[in-house]
């Protein structure tokens, strides 16, 4: 979860925070959901961390088929572009 979500992008980009994300090499945005309320994103990231990798990849699968990277995707202030 964060509130500047190209920001987040550049840090996994760049390798700037050193946990699961640095430890794997990831360096792709697949997925992302948009809310303005923290705790149901709060509630949100925690209902995905639970799953199974099985379920977690048919969720990736079923929105962005080729597992391209969305950071394209975001406009200046880190929401979807349309």
């Amino acid at each position: 979860m964060t509130n500047d979500l190209q920001r987040r992008v550049v840090e996994h980009k760049r390798h700037a925070i050193g946990r699961f994300t640095d430890r794997y090499n990831v360096t792709q945005l697949v997925h992302f959901e948009e809310t303005s309320d923290v705790h149901v994103a709060l509630a949100r990231e925690k209902e995905i961390k639970r799953w199974r990798l099985e379920k977690k990849t048919e969720f990736v699968e079923a929105g962005n088929p080729g597992w391209g990277d969305l950071a394209g995707y975001l406009d200046d202030w880190g929401s979807a572009g349309t």
